[in-house]
């Protein structure tokens, strides 16, 4: 499960582990999830001209870029409502996300403003880095 945070980061670095995540989602190491709302947030965050300009990229190439990150995540139906756990409603919908698709592990820049929800229900919290150093062990 990818926070938008580190979408965005592989959209902005395609050298970095985010990136890394991608590639290693497109090869099939790993999966992603995403609901709705989550897609939606992908969208909106991406789009935004900081990082669309930070990215170098036109708001057409961010749509190409956002329908391949959800094109790549498998699909989750959200049966229950967890909130509100967080501060955050943007990490509100990673973790509603997270939970509904019975994921492992959400990945995030963000482990303070994630706290001890994530452990309520059996989810680790890994920083890019640290998922990448796990998916190549």
């Amino acid at each position: 499960m990818l926070d938008t945070n580190v979408i965005v980061a592989a959209m902005r670095s395609p050298d970095g582990a985010s990136a890394a995540l991608l590639r290693a989602a497109r090869r099939g190491a790993i999966t992603l999830l995403a609901n709705v709302a989550l897609a939606l947030e992908y969208e909106a965050t991406c789009r935004l001209a900081e990082h669309r300009l930070a990215a170098g990229l036109t708001e057409a190439e961010v749509m190409v870029f956002v329908d391949a990150v959800i094109a790549l995540a498998e699909p989750v139906q959200s049966h229950y409502l967890w909130r509100p756990q967080l501060r955050d409603p943007g990490d509100e919908l990673v973790l509603e996300a997270a939970v509904n698709g019975r994921a492992a592990a959400i990945v995030t820049f963000n482990r303070r403003d994630f706290g001890s929800a994530p452990a309520r229900f059996g989810l680790e919290l890994l920083t890019p880095a640290e998922a990448i150093r796990r998916i190549r062990a």
